[in-house]
């Protein structure tokens, strides 16, 4: 039997490891999956005749080199900081392998080495990055191929919680890594260029400049701008397009809320807060504003922020509880950040009957024949329930049907790569749909990057 060897069997693999179980007879597969704990890995495979699972800690350097030496093809659903191991080994094996992450600047050093073995490593196949670009380049390709000249790009994602699941103020759920949530949008200013002009929006100043979204039967949203836009343009070959966006997408009032917490430094992962094991959640919040023993920590919040008290701002910090005395931190040496996230992870984790939900629009402007045209693209997926979520079908079912279309010969092309070209997205993309992951499009009238969409 052919060897598909699954690193990692967190919430995304769900759907990716059935996929594969479903095919397995058919296309003569084992799948082991490999969990640090193995439990994990038993409960993904469930006693099925052709699967397998293992427990493997990544850095069990003899463990992991015999487990991908025994394998046809690796995926790795490791976090995107863990997939370097993986893949030195899959090139010293002669093993492809698959991922979800974007490709960093130490995978893509492999490529050499990888291109002379024959090897395919697909990086970027899930949903953002992953569907985000076989989508776009499906209509990217069909607007070129016509003789048309692309003159905007955006797109936007968002993993959110589904209407009939949504039952808080935020409009808003975990329903990928919290961690990435409280951190999202750190490190560097947004970049993206808008009618040939370029843009920065630095980190303090990203939750008040949102682009209100009109996702028509889906809803309206507001997006924020994606931390570096402009390495796109060499990636999907738009070196002269005048506008190029790429934005994370949210409920309408979602980001003037949540920039309380970026102006307080509540986000911040930097250092540790002392004592914080025996902080409450209402100290942890009044550390961040002035000593004034004589105002209530409620009073020097709304006075620091000039939140008004019937502000649905302030009723959303209500909600999460941020001023309660009997609740306990307790976490050791831990950062903001840190402390930040175990307080909305009591207001904002899935209900065992939640579903969740995941929304994508591309904006495509170009010029044809001296009049100009825009193309809208849709797409929108509701998870089933907390196993199969709709996170976890758009970012693992890209990976699965890649891999088995990579152990077919189907995808040929060796080297480093994300699935831009034809040969990848075009299959990927007709399967998904059996699986109701689809985009509709429709034609507008050209109106370009309008900048009063944008909030100061």
């Amino acid at each position: 039997m052919r060897k598909i060897l699954v690193i990692g069997a967190g919430r995304s693999a769900s759907s990716l490891i059935k996929y594969l179980l479903d095919k397995s007879d058919k296309e003569n597969l084992q799948i082991i999956v490999a969990d640090k704990k193995i439990q994990v890995a038993r409960n993904r495979i469930k006693n099925h005749k052709n699967a397998k699972a293992i427990a493997l800690d990544i850095f069990n350097e003899v463990l992991r080199k015999e487990a991908i030496k025994n394998a046809t093809i690796v995926i790795s659903m490791l976090p995107a900081r863990f997939h370097l191991e993986v893949a030195k080994d899959c090139v010293a094996f002669s093993k492809s392998m698959v991922t979800a992450s974007y490709i960093s600047k130490e995978m893509q050093e492999l490529d050499a080495e990888v291109v002379k073995k024959g090897l395919v490593f697909m990086n970027e196949v899930g949903l953002d990055p992953g569907i985000d670009h076989m989508s776009a380049m499906q209509i990217i390709d069909k607007i070129r191929n016509n003789g048309a000249k692309l003159l905007l790009f955006e797109s936007f994602t968002g993993g959110l919680i589904a209407p009939e699941s949504d039952d808080n103020l935020w409009n808003y759920k975990f329903t990928w890594n919290p961690r990435n949530v409280v951190l999202a949008g750190q490190g560097s200013a947004a970049k993206f260029i808008q009618e040939g002009k370029y843009k920065y929006v630095p980190y303090h100043k990203l939750f008040r400049r949102t682009e209100i979204l009109d996702l028509r039967e889906y809803g309206k949203f507001e997006a924020l701008a994606n931390r570096d836009s402009l390495k796109y343009r060499t990636v999907y070959g738009l070196e002269d397009v005048l506008t190029l966006y790429r934005g994370t997408i949210r409920k309408i009032g979602f980001s003037r809320a949540w920039n309380v917490f970026v102006q307080l430094g509540m986000t911040d992962d930097s250092y540790v807060i002392e004592d914080s094991e025996n902080m409450t959640y209402r100290d942890f919040t009044n550390s961040f504003l002035a000593y004034a023993p004589y105002d209530s920590v409620e009073l020097k919040m709304r006075h620091y922020l000039k939140i008004d008290q019937d502000d649905i701002v302030w009723e959303k910090l209500i909600e999460l509880n941020i001023f309660d005395a009997t609740k306990k931190v307790a976490l050791k040496r831990a950062t903001p950040a840190q402390i930040l996230q175990k307080i909305l992870m009591d207001q904002w984790t899935l209900k065992a009957e939640d579903k969740d939900m995941i929304v994508m629009m591309h904006k495509f402007g170009y010029e044809y024949k001296g009049e100009k045209h825009q193309i809208n693209s849709y797409m929108q997926v509701i998870g089933d329930d907390q196993t199969y979520t709709a996170m976890a079908k758009t970012v693992g079912l890209p990976v699965a049907i890649a891999t088995l279309k990579i152990l077919n010969g189907e995808i040929k092309t060796s080297g480093v790569q994300l699935p831009i070209t034809k040969e990848i997205y075009e299959p990927i993309l007709k399967e998904l749909e059996d699986y109701g992951i689809t985009f509709k499009e429709e034609k507008v009238t050209y109106l370009g990057y309008n900048p009063e969409n944008i909030m100061d």
